[in-house]
Protein backbone atom coordinates (compact mmCIF):
# COMPACT_ATOMS: atom_id res chain seq x y z
CA UNK A 1 0.00 0.00 0.00
CA UNK A 2 1.04 3.70 -0.47
CA UNK A 3 2.67 5.81 2.80
CA UNK A 4 -0.57 7.86 2.05
CA UNK A 5 -2.56 5.28 3.25
CA UNK A 6 -0.96 5.53 6.95
CA UNK A 7 -1.62 8.02 9.92
CA UNK A 8 2.38 7.88 10.14
CA UNK A 9 5.80 6.06 10.18
CA UNK A 10 5.31 4.35 13.86
CA UNK A 11 2.35 2.45 12.20
CA UNK A 12 5.13 1.03 10.25
CA UNK A 13 8.03 0.50 12.43
CA UNK A 14 9.32 -3.76 13.60
CA UNK A 15 7.47 -4.93 16.35
CA UNK A 16 10.80 -5.06 18.23
CA UNK A 17 11.55 -1.73 17.84
CA UNK A 18 7.88 -0.66 18.99
CA UNK A 19 7.72 -2.80 22.15
CA UNK A 20 11.47 -1.35 23.36
CA UNK A 21 10.03 2.42 22.22
CA UNK A 22 6.96 1.65 24.58
CA UNK A 23 9.05 -0.28 27.54
CA UNK A 24 11.73 2.59 27.32
CA UNK A 25 9.01 5.12 28.24
CA UNK A 26 6.77 3.06 30.74
CA UNK A 27 9.09 3.43 33.89
CA UNK A 28 8.72 7.33 33.95
CA UNK A 29 5.17 6.73 33.73
CA UNK A 30 5.28 4.19 36.78
CA UNK A 31 7.31 6.76 38.28
CA UNK A 32 4.53 9.29 37.78
CA UNK A 33 1.63 7.03 39.12
CA UNK A 34 3.42 6.55 42.21
CA UNK A 35 3.16 10.33 43.01
CA UNK A 36 -0.63 9.23 43.51
CA UNK A 37 -1.87 8.22 46.94
CA UNK A 38 -3.58 4.57 45.57
CA UNK A 39 -0.79 4.14 43.42
CA UNK A 40 2.02 4.55 45.95
CA UNK A 41 -0.13 1.91 47.84
CA UNK A 42 -0.57 -0.25 45.41
CA UNK A 43 3.24 -0.28 44.00
CA UNK A 44 4.73 -0.14 46.40
CA UNK A 45 7.95 -1.56 46.76
CA UNK A 46 8.52 -1.29 43.13
CA UNK A 47 11.10 -0.01 41.52
CA UNK A 48 9.97 2.13 38.05
CA UNK A 49 13.35 1.44 35.96
CA UNK A 50 13.16 -2.28 36.93
CA UNK A 51 10.01 -2.77 34.81
CA UNK A 52 11.51 -2.95 31.36
CA UNK A 53 9.47 -5.53 29.54
CA UNK A 54 6.59 -7.71 29.67
CA UNK A 55 7.88 -10.12 32.12
CA UNK A 56 8.42 -7.04 34.87
CA UNK A 57 5.01 -5.60 34.31
CA UNK A 58 3.26 -8.76 34.52
CA UNK A 59 4.19 -8.76 38.34
CA UNK A 60 2.76 -5.80 38.98
CA UNK A 61 -0.86 -6.00 40.36
CA UNK A 62 -3.85 -5.31 38.05
CA UNK A 63 -6.46 -2.16 38.54
CA UNK A 64 -9.94 -3.66 37.66
CA UNK A 65 -12.25 -0.64 36.21
CA UNK A 66 -14.86 -1.92 38.42
CA UNK A 67 -13.24 -1.13 41.96
CA UNK A 68 -13.09 2.61 41.10
CA UNK A 69 -17.02 3.61 42.15
CA UNK A 70 -15.82 2.30 45.73
CA UNK A 71 -12.65 3.54 45.89
CA UNK A 72 -14.04 7.40 44.63
CA UNK A 73 -16.45 6.96 47.67
CA UNK A 74 -13.23 7.78 49.84
CA UNK A 75 -11.39 9.37 47.74
CA UNK A 76 -12.72 11.72 45.17
CA UNK A 77 -12.64 12.51 42.27
CA UNK A 78 -10.02 9.98 40.67
CA UNK A 79 -9.95 7.10 43.42
CA UNK A 80 -6.52 8.46 44.35
CA UNK A 81 -5.21 8.07 40.80
CA UNK A 82 -4.34 11.15 39.49
CA UNK A 83 -1.28 12.91 40.87
CA UNK A 84 -1.58 16.43 39.25
CA UNK A 85 -4.44 19.15 40.10
CA UNK A 86 -7.81 19.27 38.40
CA UNK A 87 -6.34 22.38 36.60
CA UNK A 88 -4.24 20.13 34.58
CA UNK A 89 -6.85 19.33 32.55
CA UNK A 90 -9.16 20.35 29.91
CA UNK A 91 -12.41 18.71 30.37
CA UNK A 92 -14.36 16.53 33.48
CA UNK A 93 -16.57 13.73 32.85
CA UNK A 94 -19.04 11.55 35.16
CA UNK A 95 -19.32 7.79 33.50
CA UNK A 96 -21.82 5.22 34.69
CA UNK A 97 -20.78 3.89 37.63
CA UNK A 98 -20.37 6.64 38.68
CA UNK A 99 -16.73 6.98 37.13
CA UNK A 100 -14.76 9.94 37.22
CA UNK A 101 -12.45 10.79 34.20
CA UNK A 102 -10.11 13.76 32.95
CA UNK A 103 -9.34 14.69 29.61
CA UNK A 104 -5.88 16.46 29.08
CA UNK A 105 -5.40 19.18 27.21
CA UNK A 106 -3.81 18.20 23.69
CA UNK A 107 -5.25 18.16 20.25
CA UNK A 108 -6.36 14.60 20.08
CA UNK A 109 -6.23 13.62 23.48
CA UNK A 110 -8.05 10.39 23.35
CA UNK A 111 -5.54 9.08 20.17
CA UNK A 112 -8.46 8.07 18.07
CA UNK A 113 -7.59 10.31 15.16
CA UNK A 114 -5.20 7.46 14.07
CA UNK A 115 -8.66 5.06 14.21
CA UNK A 116 -10.41 7.82 11.72
CA UNK A 117 -7.83 8.14 9.11
CA UNK A 118 -7.43 3.95 8.81
CA UNK A 119 -11.44 4.25 8.11
CA UNK A 120 -10.29 6.91 5.22
CA UNK A 121 -11.77 9.68 7.16
CA UNK A 122 -9.67 12.65 5.07
CA UNK A 123 -9.60 16.50 5.84
CA UNK A 124 -12.34 18.31 4.86
CA UNK A 125 -15.12 15.35 5.12
CA UNK A 126 -17.73 17.24 7.01
CA UNK A 127 -18.32 14.76 10.07
CA UNK A 128 -21.98 13.95 12.01
CA UNK A 129 -21.23 13.12 15.04
CA UNK A 130 -23.81 11.48 17.63
CA UNK A 131 -21.87 10.15 20.51
CA UNK A 132 -23.31 12.04 23.50
CA UNK A 133 -21.85 15.12 24.72
CA UNK A 134 -23.63 15.05 27.71
CA UNK A 135 -20.83 14.49 30.99
CA UNK A 136 -19.59 11.08 29.13
CA UNK A 137 -16.44 11.94 26.91
CA UNK A 138 -17.81 9.68 24.36
CA UNK A 139 -19.02 12.80 21.88
CA UNK A 140 -15.13 14.89 22.36
CA UNK A 141 -13.20 11.65 22.10
CA UNK A 142 -15.02 11.50 18.62
CA UNK A 143 -15.10 15.65 18.07
CA UNK A 144 -11.16 15.64 18.57
CA UNK A 145 -10.55 13.44 16.54
CA UNK A 146 -12.08 14.54 14.00
CA UNK A 147 -11.13 17.75 14.28
CA UNK A 148 -7.54 17.36 14.48
CA UNK A 149 -7.79 15.90 11.11
CA UNK A 150 -9.09 19.05 9.81
CA UNK A 151 -12.89 17.47 9.57
CA UNK A 152 -15.89 20.39 10.07
CA UNK A 153 -17.85 18.37 13.25
CA UNK A 154 -21.96 18.32 13.36
CA UNK A 155 -22.07 17.91 17.83
CA UNK A 156 -25.50 16.27 17.12
CA UNK A 157 -25.34 13.94 20.00
CA UNK A 158 -28.05 10.68 19.96
CA UNK A 159 -31.43 10.75 18.91
CA UNK A 160 -33.91 13.49 17.84
CA UNK A 161 -34.08 11.46 14.89
CA UNK A 162 -35.82 14.51 12.93
CA UNK A 163 -33.53 17.29 13.41
CA UNK A 164 -30.71 14.69 12.60
CA UNK A 165 -32.57 14.32 9.20
CA UNK A 166 -32.81 18.34 8.80
CA UNK A 167 -28.92 18.26 9.84
CA UNK A 168 -27.61 15.91 7.18
CA UNK A 169 -30.05 17.80 4.05
CA UNK A 170 -28.31 20.96 5.12
CA UNK A 171 -24.83 19.67 5.49
CA UNK A 172 -24.70 16.98 4.06
CA UNK A 173 -21.90 14.60 6.20
CA UNK A 174 -20.29 12.03 4.51
CA UNK A 175 -19.04 10.38 7.75
CA UNK A 176 -20.97 9.12 10.40
CA UNK A 177 -19.44 8.74 14.12
CA UNK A 178 -21.86 6.87 16.68
CA UNK A 179 -23.19 3.67 17.61
CA UNK A 180 -24.30 1.31 14.79
CA UNK A 181 -27.88 1.09 15.90
CA UNK A 182 -28.24 5.01 15.19
CA UNK A 183 -27.37 4.86 11.66
CA UNK A 184 -28.99 2.00 10.47
CA UNK A 185 -32.18 4.36 11.88
CA UNK A 186 -31.08 7.34 10.55
CA UNK A 187 -30.60 5.32 7.28
CA UNK A 188 -34.10 4.00 7.14
CA UNK A 189 -36.10 7.22 8.36
CA UNK A 190 -33.93 9.06 4.85
CA UNK A 191 -34.92 6.69 2.72
CA UNK A 192 -38.62 7.08 3.89
CA UNK A 193 -38.48 10.89 3.31
CA UNK A 194 -36.15 11.85 1.02
CA UNK A 195 -35.84 10.99 -2.77
CA UNK A 196 -32.16 11.73 -2.58
CA UNK A 197 -29.10 9.50 -2.49
CA UNK A 198 -28.35 9.16 1.67
CA UNK A 199 -24.71 11.17 1.89
CA UNK A 200 -23.20 9.39 4.58
CA UNK A 201 -20.68 7.12 2.91
CA UNK A 202 -18.93 6.33 5.63
CA UNK A 203 -18.50 5.46 9.72
CA UNK A 204 -16.64 5.00 12.43
CA UNK A 205 -18.94 3.01 15.34
CA UNK A 206 -18.21 1.66 18.82
CA UNK A 207 -20.08 1.43 22.13
CA UNK A 208 -22.56 -1.32 20.88
CA UNK A 209 -23.04 -4.32 19.43
CA UNK A 210 -22.26 -5.07 15.81
CA UNK A 211 -23.42 -8.07 14.73
CA UNK A 212 -22.67 -9.57 10.83
CA UNK A 213 -26.37 -8.88 10.09
CA UNK A 214 -26.18 -5.30 10.56
CA UNK A 215 -22.20 -5.02 8.62
CA UNK A 216 -24.05 -6.75 6.06
CA UNK A 217 -27.21 -3.96 5.75
CA UNK A 218 -25.50 -1.36 5.77
CA UNK A 219 -22.82 -2.12 3.39
CA UNK A 220 -25.82 -2.78 1.22
CA UNK A 221 -26.72 0.82 2.21
CA UNK A 222 -23.56 2.07 0.62
CA UNK A 223 -22.04 2.77 4.02
CA UNK A 224 -19.00 1.85 4.49
CA UNK A 225 -18.33 1.06 8.16
CA UNK A 226 -15.28 0.69 10.48
CA UNK A 227 -15.34 -0.65 14.36
CA UNK A 228 -13.38 1.13 17.33
CA UNK A 229 -12.44 0.03 20.69
CA UNK A 230 -12.48 2.91 22.79
CA UNK A 231 -13.12 3.39 26.49
CA UNK A 232 -14.10 6.55 28.30
CA UNK A 233 -10.67 5.89 30.73
CA UNK A 234 -8.30 4.90 27.82
CA UNK A 235 -9.78 6.39 24.51
CA UNK A 236 -8.74 4.26 21.83
CA UNK A 237 -7.26 1.00 22.18
CA UNK A 238 -7.78 -0.57 18.82
CA UNK A 239 -9.47 -0.02 15.54
CA UNK A 240 -10.36 -1.73 12.05
CA UNK A 241 -8.73 -1.21 8.67
CA UNK A 242 -9.22 -2.00 5.25
CA UNK A 243 -7.66 -5.53 5.81
CA UNK A 244 -10.90 -6.43 7.56
CA UNK A 245 -9.02 -8.71 9.85
CA UNK A 246 -9.55 -7.93 13.62
CA UNK A 247 -8.84 -4.43 15.27
CA UNK A 248 -5.22 -2.94 15.15
CA UNK A 249 -3.72 -1.99 18.60
CA UNK A 250 -3.30 1.26 18.55
CA UNK A 251 -0.15 3.22 19.34
CA UNK A 252 1.32 4.53 22.91
CA UNK A 253 -0.16 1.95 24.90
CA UNK A 254 0.79 -1.79 26.14
CA UNK A 255 -1.72 -4.73 25.64
CA UNK A 256 -1.96 -7.78 27.69
CA UNK A 257 -4.41 -10.37 27.67
CA UNK A 258 -4.87 -12.42 30.66
CA UNK A 259 -7.03 -14.99 32.22
CA UNK A 260 -10.42 -13.14 33.78
CA UNK A 261 -9.49 -12.40 37.57
CA UNK A 262 -5.91 -12.84 37.12
CA UNK A 263 -3.09 -10.73 36.37
CA UNK A 264 -1.17 -13.84 34.53
CA UNK A 265 -0.69 -13.29 30.57
CA UNK A 266 -2.56 -15.68 28.63
CA UNK A 267 -1.06 -18.06 25.84
CA UNK A 268 -0.42 -16.93 22.06
CA UNK A 269 -4.02 -16.86 20.95
CA UNK A 270 -5.79 -17.95 24.10
CA UNK A 271 -9.09 -15.70 24.96
CA UNK A 272 -8.49 -13.81 27.98
CA UNK A 273 -9.19 -10.36 29.80
CA UNK A 274 -8.08 -6.81 28.14
CA UNK A 275 -5.63 -5.54 30.29
CA UNK A 276 -4.38 -1.94 29.02
CA UNK A 277 -1.59 0.58 30.12
CA UNK A 278 -1.26 3.71 28.97
CA UNK A 279 1.94 5.97 28.88
CA UNK A 280 -0.02 9.38 30.13
CA UNK A 281 2.41 11.22 33.24
CA UNK A 282 -0.99 13.34 33.72
CA UNK A 283 -3.58 10.19 34.23
CA UNK A 284 -1.76 7.26 34.30
CA UNK A 285 -3.35 3.80 34.53
CA UNK A 286 -1.31 0.75 35.30
CA UNK A 287 -2.20 -2.66 33.85
CA UNK A 288 -5.89 -1.57 33.93
CA UNK A 289 -8.33 -4.21 33.69
CA UNK A 290 -11.22 -3.39 31.41
CA UNK A 291 -13.49 -6.75 31.62
CA UNK A 292 -13.46 -7.34 28.65
CA UNK A 293 -12.84 -10.97 26.20
CA UNK A 294 -10.36 -10.78 23.56
CA UNK A 295 -7.25 -12.62 21.83
CA UNK A 296 -4.44 -11.64 19.85
CA UNK A 297 -4.71 -12.65 16.29
CA UNK A 298 -1.34 -14.16 14.97
CA UNK A 299 0.55 -12.35 12.02
CA UNK A 300 0.32 -8.47 11.30
CA UNK A 301 -2.70 -7.15 9.36
CA UNK A 302 -2.56 -7.48 5.46
CA UNK A 303 -3.35 -3.44 5.27
CA UNK A 304 0.34 -3.01 6.28
CA UNK A 305 0.66 -2.30 9.87
CA UNK A 306 2.68 -3.94 12.17
CA UNK A 307 1.13 -4.17 15.69
CA UNK A 308 -0.45 -6.54 17.01
CA UNK A 309 -4.52 -7.32 16.31
CA UNK A 310 -7.55 -8.14 18.97
CA UNK A 311 -9.74 -10.69 17.48
CA UNK A 312 -12.51 -8.29 18.43
CA UNK A 313 -14.62 -8.06 21.65
CA UNK A 314 -15.72 -11.24 22.60
CA UNK A 315 -17.88 -10.87 25.68
CA UNK A 316 -17.02 -9.72 29.29
CA UNK A 317 -14.82 -11.11 32.11
CA UNK A 318 -17.08 -9.61 34.76
CA UNK A 319 -20.96 -9.51 34.33
CA UNK A 320 -21.24 -5.99 33.21
CA UNK A 321 -22.62 -5.32 29.68
CA UNK A 322 -22.75 -2.71 27.14
CA UNK A 323 -26.53 -1.47 26.61
CA UNK A 324 -26.78 1.13 23.79
CA UNK A 325 -23.27 2.68 24.06
CA UNK A 326 -23.39 2.44 27.86
CA UNK A 327 -22.24 -0.28 30.86
CA UNK A 328 -24.65 -1.97 32.70
CA UNK A 329 -22.69 -3.54 35.97
CA UNK A 330 -23.66 -5.45 38.26
CA UNK A 331 -22.86 -2.38 41.74
CA UNK A 332 -25.74 -1.01 39.73
CA UNK A 333 -28.60 -3.88 40.10
CA UNK A 334 -27.20 -4.49 43.58
CA UNK A 335 -28.39 -0.05 44.12
CA UNK A 336 -31.77 -0.86 42.56
CA UNK A 337 -32.34 -4.29 45.37
CA UNK A 338 -31.16 -1.42 48.14
CA UNK A 339 -33.80 0.99 46.57
CA UNK A 340 -36.52 -2.12 46.91
CA UNK A 341 -35.70 -3.96 49.60
CA UNK A 342 -39.24 -5.99 48.84
CA UNK A 343 -37.57 -7.70 46.10
CA UNK A 344 -36.09 -10.88 45.97
CA UNK A 345 -33.75 -11.97 43.17
CA UNK A 346 -32.81 -9.70 40.05
CA UNK A 347 -31.69 -10.77 36.91
CA UNK A 348 -31.12 -8.66 33.99
CA UNK A 349 -31.21 -10.35 30.74
CA UNK A 350 -29.88 -8.08 27.51
CA UNK A 351 -31.15 -9.50 24.23
CA UNK A 352 -31.81 -8.19 21.08
CA UNK A 353 -34.72 -7.24 18.41
CA UNK A 354 -34.96 -5.35 15.20
CA UNK A 355 -31.33 -4.59 15.67
CA UNK A 356 -31.71 -2.83 18.82
CA UNK A 357 -30.64 -3.45 21.72
CA UNK A 358 -32.88 -4.59 24.33
CA UNK A 359 -32.82 -4.83 28.45
CA UNK A 360 -35.06 -6.37 30.30
CA UNK A 361 -35.13 -6.70 34.38
CA UNK A 362 -36.71 -9.64 36.11
CA UNK A 363 -37.35 -9.03 39.70
CA UNK A 364 -38.57 -11.52 41.81
CA UNK A 365 -41.75 -9.87 44.02
CA UNK A 366 -44.96 -10.68 46.17
CA UNK A 367 -46.72 -7.42 44.32
CA UNK A 368 -46.93 -5.85 40.71
CA UNK A 369 -44.36 -2.77 41.47
CA UNK A 370 -43.10 -3.27 37.82
CA UNK A 371 -43.82 0.61 37.31
CA UNK A 372 -41.93 1.83 40.41
CA UNK A 373 -38.61 -0.68 39.40
CA UNK A 374 -38.72 0.20 36.51
CA UNK A 375 -38.17 4.33 37.08
CA UNK A 376 -35.91 3.47 39.62
CA UNK A 377 -33.81 1.37 36.80
CA UNK A 378 -33.70 4.31 34.03
CA UNK A 379 -32.71 6.77 37.24
CA UNK A 380 -29.55 4.54 38.41
CA UNK A 381 -28.54 2.75 34.63
CA UNK A 382 -29.61 5.85 32.52
CA UNK A 383 -30.98 3.45 30.04
CA UNK A 384 -34.61 2.52 29.38
CA UNK A 385 -35.82 -1.23 29.98
CA UNK A 386 -38.58 -3.12 31.08
CA UNK A 387 -39.19 -4.47 34.33
CA UNK A 388 -41.18 -8.12 34.36
CA UNK A 389 -42.02 -9.54 37.99
CA UNK A 390 -41.49 -13.26 38.80
CA UNK A 391 -42.81 -15.18 41.26
CA UNK A 392 -40.27 -15.45 44.73
CA UNK A 393 -37.71 -18.03 44.17
CA UNK A 394 -38.61 -18.69 40.67
CA UNK A 395 -35.32 -16.94 39.37
CA UNK A 396 -32.37 -19.11 39.16
CA UNK A 397 -29.76 -19.70 41.73
CA UNK A 398 -26.84 -19.03 40.25
CA UNK A 399 -25.33 -16.03 41.25
CA UNK A 400 -25.64 -13.95 37.79
CA UNK A 401 -26.93 -10.51 37.67
CA UNK A 402 -26.75 -10.09 34.23
CA UNK A 403 -26.78 -12.38 31.34
CA UNK A 404 -25.99 -10.94 27.90
CA UNK A 405 -27.94 -13.08 25.20
CA UNK A 406 -27.00 -10.79 22.30
CA UNK A 407 -24.16 -13.67 21.05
Amino acid sequence: MEKATFFDERELMPQADREARLFAVLPNTIAAAMRAGRYAELLAGTDPLSVTDREALAKLPVLRKSNLPEWQKTSLPFAGLVAGPLKEFSRLYSSPGPIFEAEEAATDPWKMARALYAAGIRAGDVVLNTFSYHLTPGGFIFDSAARALQCPVIPAGPGNTAQQLELIAAFRPSVYLGVPDFLKTLFEAWQGGSSDAFPIRRAVVSGAAFPLSLQKELSAAGVDTYQAYATADLGCIAFETPAREGLVLNEDIIVEIVRPGTGTPVDADEVGEVVVTNLSLRRPLIRFALGDLSAFLPGFSPCGRTNRRLRGWLGRADQAAKVKGMFVRPEQIAEIARRHPELGRLRVVISRASEADIMTLHAEAVADIGKAVEETLLAVTKLHGKVAIAKPGSLPNDGKVIVDERG
